[in-house]
């Protein structure tokens, strides 16, 4: 595990951003260019120890392709990235800001307060959004099913066995340990002996004849998750010229200077 000792603090807010994903493209925020600013002052931004680092203060600014993306994965963004953000070692003052989006000022102020989806947006919100996380992980488990297959069948399998594989038999990839990610956090098997194709509402695994229907519908979600976005990122960057993942956290010292993409 890798330590603050082992890096700044600067470098471990960056980090902790780049855990948060799209709750719909099941990508980090950090690569897909939504955050505008990040900056780390007060304290000691960028010490190597979490005692000298102590009470930095964090701000972070994100951005979306359009002005009227759906707030309810707008507020999960947010939510996620305070939280993330909130439990660096070192860190104090955290001010997660959605900027450019018709329902910003909400959502910060929601946020901030730790009022959840139903409290900020009340009789407008239906529920909170741990269901709608559920579902769209599930979604992330079907497309990573079919990345994970791919590679499989590239490596010679039948594809008449893929119903009685495991995981473990899968070539070891950085897409394996994805899907592994994402099945274990909705509490699915993950282990080397769990079934490769298996059911995301159920955890059960799929078997002949059912295998190839399944496996329809989880390219099909891998296509629909990678054109979204493709579709994301050049609304972005219509809306923003110039837009990239900024790459490193802005770094502001005694002078107030801050690095911007």
């Amino acid at each position: 595990m890798t330590t603050v000792a082992a890096r700044t603090v600067s470098e471990a807010v960056w980090a902790a951003l780049g855990t948060v994903r799209d709750p719909e493209l099941d990508e980090p925020l950090t690569d897909l260019g939504f955050v505008a600013r990040c900056a780390v002052t007060g304290g000691d931004a960028g010490a190597t120890d979490a005692t000298d680092a102590a009470g930095a203060e964090v701000a972070v600014q994100l951005r979306l392709p359009t002005y009227f993306c759906a707030p309810n994965f707008a507020f999960l963004m947010v939510a996620d990235a305070h939280d993330a953000v909130s439990a660096v070692p070192g860190v104090g003052r955290v001010v997660i800001e959605l900027i450019d989006h018709f329902a910003a000022d909400s959502i910060n102020q929601g946020v901030a307060a730790r009022a959840g989806f139903v409290g900020t947006f009340g009789d407008e919100a239906a529920d909170e959004l741990d269901d709608l996380r559920a579902d769209f992980l599930r979604k992330a488990v079907l497309a990573g099913t079919d990345r994970v297959c791919r590679a499989v069948l590239a490596a010679g399998a039948d594809p008449a066995t893929l119903g009685r594989l495991t995981l473990g038999d899968a070539p070891a990839s950085a897409d394996r340990e994805r899907l592994r990610d994402r099945r274990r956090e909705l509490g699915l098997p993950s282990t080397d002996d769990a079934p490769l194709v298996l059911d995301p509402a159920t955890g059960n695994g799929v078997e002949d004849p059912a295998v190839r229907r399944h496996l329809g519908l989880a390219r099909l979600t891998r296509v629909s998750q990678e054109a979204n976005s493709g579709v994301c990122r050049g609304m972005l960057l219509a809306r923003y010229p110039g837009t990239q993942a900024i790459g490193q956290v802005g770094h502001t010292g005694e002078s107030g200077e801050e690095q911007r993409p």
